[in-house]
Order: C-alpha cells, then sequence, then structure tokens
C-alpha cells in the first residue's frame, strides 16, 4: 500500500484530504497543531497516525516523517497543506506576524520536503503536491504576507520539479478558489456572496473537491505531470 503524509491534517481542506486518500486506500499519517479533538475523529473513522507538530519547527518536522517512516516504511506522497492567514492592512503587519505566516506557509513546506526527498531518492520515486491558492497566483487585498507565502510555494513547486524530475519524482501545486472551509468563516457574508458572484461556477468549492485534485496529481494517472499548478478555483482565476 501507498502511503501519504499530509501536513495540517485538521484544517477544512486537510481533514478532506486524510478522508480521501483513506478511502482511496492509502495508509495515512497526518500532522495538526492544536485541534486534537478531530484529530482524534480522524484517527477512528480512518485509522490514521495522527502526529503533533508545529510545521515551522525543524525538530518537530524531522519527528513526524520520521515516525511515518517507522509506521510505513515509506512516504509514496507528500502533501504540504499547514497554513495560516489573517487580514491586515500592510502597513499594520506587524514582522512578527510576516515571519509566523511565512515559517507555517512556506518554510513549512521546505522542511517537509528536504526531510522526505532521501527516502524518494532512494526509490526514485515519489509525490510532492503544495497547496497553494489563487492568492498567491493573483494577490489578495489585506493578505499581502498571506499571498507572498502562496506565491512562493508555486515558485518552489516549479524550481524544485526541474531538480527532482530526472529521479521519477513529480512536484505539482493545487491552487484552490474560495473554499467553503473554517479559514474561510471569518469573511461576512457579503463578501462570500462577492466572491461567489466573481466565481463563474457561482459557488464556493468543497475541501472534497480539493481533496480529490490531490489525489488525481497523487495517482499514476498524474505520472507526466510536473512543475504544474491546478487551479481548482470553479474558474475564479482563468
Amino acid at each position: 500500500m501507498k502511503a501519504v503524509l499530509i501536513n495540517g491534517g485538521t484544517g477544512g481542506i486537510g481533514s478532506a484530504m486524510v478522508r480521501a486518500f483513506s478511502d482511496a486506500g492509502y495508509c495515512v499519517a497526518f500532522t495538526y497543531l492544536k485541534n486534537e479533538g478531530l484529530a482524534a475523529t480522524l484517527v477512528s473513522e480512518t485509522g490514521a497516525l495522527a502526529i503533533p507538530a508545529d510545521s515551522s519547527s525543524e525538530e518537530a518536522v524531522s519527528r513526524a516523517v520520521r515516525l511515518t517512516l517507522t509506521q510505513y516504511g515509506r512516504i509514496d506522497c507528500l502533501i504540504n497543506n499547514a497554513a495560516i492567514s489573517s487580514y491586515r492592512l500592510f502597513s499594520d503587519l506587524t514582522l512578527e506576524e510576516w515571519n509566523r505566516t511565512l515559517a507555517v506557509n512556506l518554510t513549512g513546506a521546505f522542511l517537509y520536503s528536504r526531510e522526505v526527498i532521501p527516502d524518494m531518492l532512494k526509490r526514485k520515486c515519489g509525490r510532492i503536491i503544495n497547496i497553494s491558492s489563487v492568492w498567491g497566483l493573483t494577490g489578495a487585498s489585506m493578505e499581502v504576507h498571506y499571498s507572498a507565502a502562496k506565491a512562493g510555494l508555486i515558485g518552489m513547486t516549479k524550481a524544485l520539479s526541474k531538480e527532482l524530475g530526472p529521479s521519477g519524482i513529480t512536484v505539482n501545486a493545487i491552487a484552490p478558489g474560495v473554499i467553503d472551509t473554517p479559514m474561510n468563516s471569518q469573511l461576512s457574508e457579503e463578501d462570500l456572496r462577492v466572491l461567489e458572484d466573481e466565481t463563474p461556477l457561482m459557488r464556493m468549492g468543497t475541501p472534497r473537491e480539493v481533496a480529490d485534485a490531490a489525489l488525481f496529481l497523487a495517482g499514476d494517472s498524474a505520472s507526466f505531470i510536473t512543475g504544474e499548478v491546478l487551479n481548482v478555483s470553479g474558474g475564479f482565476v482563468i
């Protein structure tokens, strides 16, 4: 059986991916930071391995990868999903807020990828999937720090795909649009309606729709796809 490690596994998209990959027959490990209740629920539902870990901590990331390899013997797919966001005028952003956002959203992906790549290189195969955002493509007002981190993930995806391609490892990104998740629940109803109106399919996406895109990129049908950004946004970005 193939094994997948999903960081940020208790978020809206993360938990959908834990369930989707488990349903598809993968051995699943996921990390979480605070939501012990949901982590326990996911374990009871799927049998997945839950690992508490701060994605910005080099030590915690190394431990999470080590535990996954000990449990399953391999990591066929890494999904870098852990993320935080906040809404601030650029002039109001603190250095601490900027650094923390990049540490979790971008540096975390670097740390996890660096840890899993040696195992993938030994086997000459593997999948790395980075969860970016449409805001990494277009930028978002009052989310400069978040947009910068998600754009960085796209640059990392393209560069790393070139570096790892000769070893049979693919690296791709997914750019979700407006998805019905707790992260977007802080938006007002009016703001959500405006975003839906700007989406050609006239609705928010579901976490499962993003999870299904990740399943595709992790599977054999995507074996000749690398360095790409799969836009799962209902046409928000065309």
